[in-house]
């Protein structure tokens, strides 16, 4: 049980270790299913403090989408990114304090991360691809007015940042719009790609 000021809530804490993120202690914020539109890049859900699906909350690492109030009042120091592609789950962490999740996301800004294109492609896995260029990533990352992503890293064939192909992150605007996974187009280094993926987004 968490005490927020939307009340006590249940919510999923992660107690022993996962993946690249480490040791336990992690607080579930959301789960979003590639599969489905609820957490597009142009969805509410990124830019408002209401919950979706408070069930789901407290359900692990399965497929249920769930934001709850963490997104906005919960502040942290790292942030655990999980993919589950089939039956396999891979996790990347970025450190980054901040007040909450919905700081870095709800005004639209671009903050930037330096995990590297390698890093971000591991979260996919095996299957991965990226163009080799520009390379742009964090929060609200941005190509130009729809070749975007919430939380994630563009690329491009060619060296300016305007016409991005390919994406790897969370909330991946148009074309080919996910809400959680890898698109690539016209020159990705592992051909073109499309993956919906599960994904998971925890704080400490």
């Amino acid at each position: 049980m968490l005490q927020t000021d939307s009340g006590t809530i249940p919510v999923y804490c992660q107690m022993t270790s996962i993946g690249e993120c480490g040791d336990g202690g992690w607080t579930l914020v959301m789960k979003t299913d590639g599969h489905k539109s609820t957490f597009h890049n142009n969805s509410p859900h990124w830019t408002d403090k209401k919950d979706f699906n408070l069930p789901g909350g407290k359900t692990g690492f399965d497929l249920q989408e769930t934001k709850l109030p963490t997104y906005w009042n919960t502040p942290f120091s790292k942030i655990c990114l999980g993919m589950k592609i089939g039956q396999q789950t891979k996790f990347i962490v970025i450190n980054k304090p901040a007040n909450s999740l919905y700081s870095l996301i709800a005004d639209g800004k671009y903050r930037a991360t330096s995990l590297g294109r390698n890093k971000w492609k591991k979260v996919i896995g095996s299957q991965a691809s990226l163009q080799r260029n520009c390379n742009k990533e964090g929060f609200n990352a941005a190509c130009n007015s729809y070749r975007r992503a919430r939380i994630g890293i563009l690329s491009n064939n060619e060296n300016a940042c305007t016409t991005c192909d390919s994406r790897i992150g969370f909330g991946i605007g148009p074309p080919k719009q996910i809400t959680c996974g890898n698109v690539a187009m016209h020159g990705g280094d592992n051909g073109d790609k499309h993956i919906k993926a599960m994904g998971y987004i925890l704080v400490r």
